[in-house]
């Protein structure tokens, strides 16, 4: 039937035929089936076109058709009310969109407009929390005009499926990059695709002992909600904003041909806004940045089983290791988080200066002296187990990989070297480790003392289990203070120097600490840490009062109980986090040797360290994992 064709009269039904059919339905003329009677047979060029230019209807297409065909049925035909159809018609929303085409029209447009703003900041948004500025997100991205010229070259289902893929790519990039955010803010680097996914279990145990189960829960929980809806959000928003295109295209043609053509001349001139590049593919030399990191990760394995199996000691016999230091009582100890930030930035370095001072007094007092310099730890923020390992391997521990490797290996460590030779009782003091830790192993201790072992009865502080004078206390109990013993090798890792610093324990009378009971009330009176975090400054400021209870408590316990055999190693992990740093990527941390024998510091005169707890700012530095074999070879064999 031709559009021009006037409506066909029905006839009136035949009584005589069953079902009431019509007496020319019941004639012998041949059936002829039309599935679309009223549509136009041929379609001229221009309208074929435009068909196939548009492809097929999309959601909003039809509820913006359904609108229009109603008003116009309104304005020629009354609606039958016997008509199935015509009752069943409720366009958008139950209707909501015929009887308020405005507010529709306005929400369509902001629903497409948030689209491409969610779609545009997930390309320019950094993955560091201090580069985010609102100058970041005046940019052309190339990437959002690629992502516009595929979609507007594919067919209609091409495209559906494209925008589905490439939104739920761009969700799980966010997702990356907001990890990125908080390793930046922890570690000061970036989320390694390759090794990290096992800090995500400790970040839960973190979660647990700090809010309890039920609490570990409900954050987990609330982020895998989260996870879920910026997948789906933004594989929306793409397909949302490819059906836009697709019904606008030569609009979008001409757009992002406009927009192709100024990031051109912007990328060539270099064109920038406020000192922000204007042109921009960042988004692109991130992913490269990421895959990069995946290919240097994948072959980690291979570099690092090959440095594995080098070991200038392997080989060497018993009676000819550490032969310096024969009768005496080495004590490794590190210092969590105490990095150059300490001695170095202008708002700690009077106090700690001032604690250095009073410690070099304290020690001089009791007949020992000190020579400081510097390492290079290979992380900063946290990863303490990752900087123990390297110095006392000998290698670059910079990933849990690495860690795993090296822990599960025959290499020979630092303190399993003291153990091989037979001369020492080597022992571990270990407060912060609250589980099995069957790593332990690895370092040749004798006997490992974790926070159930020391007999500490007191509270803990935020992430401490014990205070670090009990810690020490303990030690001199439990060890060092027995009778008629052997030489002891202890690696003692002392933790009130740990993240979040509030509250920290504060120094009493030695006689005084009993179970630890005492420090029930230090904790009441001490800060809470959701206050002191509100403030990057207050958290400076309690983190170089931690730094100052530390060393305070080292300081005393070798004048208290230190004698002639006693020589103390003193170091610091890693840096702090950038909160602390100022976001800085300096990685070192002072090293400290005490010893009241002068012999045991003449063998590392030609080290070039500075005299006294405090390293000059110019005393040499060396890698972490240079330690051990320096440290070997001078406390080995004298050349004659």
């Amino acid at each position: 039937m031709s559009h021009l064709t006037p409506p066909r009269q029905l006839p009136e039904p035949d009584a005589d035929s069953p079902n009431g059919t019509t007496a020319e339905d019941s004639s012998a003329a041949p059936e002829v089936k039309d599935t679309e009677p009223d549509a136009p047979k041929d379609l001229d060029p221009a309208h074929e076109e435009a068909a196939e230019a548009t492809g097929p209807t999309t959601a909003d297409e039809a509820d913006e058709s359904a609108d229009t065909t109603a008003s116009d049925s309104a304005a020629t035909d009354e609606p039958d009310p016997n008509s199935a159809a015509s009752s069943s018609v409720r366009p958008g929303w139950f209707g909501w969109r015929r009887r308020f085409p405005r507010a529709a029209r306005a929400v369509r447009v902001g629903t497409s407009v948030l689209a491409g703003v969610l779609v545009v900041g997930v390309l320019l948004m950094p993955n560091r929390l201090d580069r985010i500025t609102l100058q970041s997100f005046l940019r052309l991205p190339v990437e959002a005009i690629l992502l516009a010229a595929v979609l507007l070259v594919l067919p209609s289902k091409a495209r559906r499926i494209t925008a589905v893929v490439l939104g739920a790519f761009l969700g799980l990039s966010t997702v990356l990059k907001c990890l990125d955010m908080g390793f930046y803010q922890t570690l000061a680097r970036p989320f390694d695709l390759v090794f990290d996914w096992v800090l995500l279990s400790n970040g839960a145990d973190f979660l647990k002992d700090s809010l309890g189960r039920s609490g570990e829960v409900l954050v987990v929980i609330g982020v895998i909600v989260l996870l879920i809806a910026v997948l789906v959000l933004s594989a929306l928003a793409m397909v949302r904003l490819a059906d836009l295109m697709a019904r606008h295209r030569p609009t979008a043609v001409r757009g992002t041909l406009v927009l192709g053509t100024a990031w051109i001349v912007c990328f060539t001139m270099s064109a920038q806004a406020g000192g922000v590049t204007i042109a921009t593919k960042g988004y692109s030399q991130y992913l490269t940045n990421k895959v990069q990191y995946v290919r240097d990760g994948l072959g980690d394995a291979e570099v690092f089983e090959k440095q594995l199996n080098v070991d200038a000691f392997a080989n060497t016999p018993s009676d000819q290791l550490l032969t310096g230091l024969r009768g005496k009582d080495v004590l490794f100890t590190f210092v969590e988080s105490y990095g150059r930030v300490a001695i170095d930035d202008p708002t700690m370095a009077p106090e700690i200066d001032k604690t250095l001072k009073e410690g070099d007094a304290r020690l001089k007092s009791a007949g020992f002296a000190a020579r400081s310099g510097w390492l290079t730890s290979p992380v900063t923020g946290a990863g303490s187990w990752l900087a123990h390992t390297t110095f006392l391997s000998g290698l670059w521990i910079k990933n849990q990989q690495r860690y795993r490797t090296v822990t599960t290996s025959d290499r020979a460590s630092l303190t399993s070297y003291f153990q091989k030779t037979g001369a020492w009782r080597t022992v571990g003091i270990v407060p912060g480790v609250r589980k099995s830790w069957p790593e332990g192993k690895y370092f040749g201790l004798d006997n490992i003392y974790d926070s159930t072992h020391l007999g500490y009865q007191g509270p803990y502080f935020s992430w401490t289990p014990v205070p670090d004078q009990f810690t020490l206390e303990a030690f001199q109990k439990l060890e060092h203070g027995k009778k008629d013993r052997e030489p002891i090798m202890a690696e003692i890792i002392l933790a009130s120097s740990h993240n979040p610093w509030s509250p920290i324990a504060r120094m009493v009378d030695w006689n005084d600490l009993g179970d630890g009971s005492v420090f029930n009330k230090i904790k009441a009176e001490g800060t809470n840490p959701t206050e002191v975090w509100k403030s990057a400054k207050r958290v400076r400021t309690e983190y170089r009062k931690a730094i100052q209870y530390s060393l305070d408590s080292l300081v005393q316990w070798v004048q208290r109980y230190g004698d002639d055999n006693t020589v103390l190693v003193l170091l610091g992990d890693h840096q702090p986090v950038p909160t602390v740093t100022g976001g800085s990527a300096n990685k070192d941390v002072p090293i400290t040797i005490v010893a009241h024998d002068p012999k045991v510091l003449d063998r590392v005169a030609d080290w070039g360290w500075t005299d006294g707890l405090k390293p000059a700012a110019n005393a040499p530095k060396w890698g972490m994992d240079q330690f051990r074999d320096r440290f070997m070879t001078a406390y080995g064999p004298e050349k004659k």
